[in-house]
This record gives C-alpha cells, structure tokens and sequence, in this order.
C-alpha cells in the first residue's frame, strides 16, 4: 500500500492573485515615476552644477586662474570628457568662474 504525501504547494488561483497584485502594484508605480523625471533630472543637473563649480575651484588653486571653456576641464583631467547633465544640458563658464547650464541645449 502506498502512503499519501501531504505535498504543500500554491494553487493556481493562489498564483493568479499574486500576478494581479504585483501587476496592479506596476500599473500604480510607473505613471508616478515617469511624472516625476523632469523634476529627477533637474535636481541631478543642479547636483551636477555643484560639482562641476568645486572641480573649478580647484583648477583655480591650481593653476591660479580659471578655465576658460569645460572642455580645459576636462583637458585638464578635472571632468571627464563631455561633461554634461545627466539630461544632457551643456555646461559654460563665465570669466568669473560661475558654472551655467546652457538653457538652449537642454534637454526635454
């Protein structure tokens, strides 16, 4: 005679509920943040701005003057090569070392 195992497992209607929460839990997350990019990629540009302005100051202990252009930055190994926004925005250097974003290039 052979004995019957009490096998444990998850039901089919156990597995459907659990695809439909996760698949409502995606339909909620995912409109939410796709809202929110705009706003992500402006606060890593400005974080980006910060530490392009420091990589500035320090070029200008340095070489005891400001670089004229990012890409002496980046010449100079203070930035890597293209440095951008992570949205892709450019970045320009005044005479007085003030580090802008190029509102025309920005991205959308």
């Amino acid at each position: 005679m052979k004995k019957l195992r009490n096998e444990q497992g998850f039901t089919l209607i156990e597995m459907m509920i659990v695809l439909l929460i996760i698949s409502v839990l995606i339909l909620v997350a995912i409109p939410n943040v796709t809202k929110h990019s705009k706003s992500i990629d402006d606060k890593g540009c400005d974080a980006y701005l910060k530490m392009v302005e420091g990589q500035v100051q320090a070029y200008k202990m340095d070489k005891k003057k400001f670089p004229a252009t990012i890409g002496e930055l980046s010449t100079a190994e203070y930035l890597p090569d293209n440095a951008k926004c992570p949205d892709g925005s450019e970045l320009s250097i005044d005479t007085d070392g003030k580090v802008t974003v190029n509102t025309l290039n920005r991205g959308s």
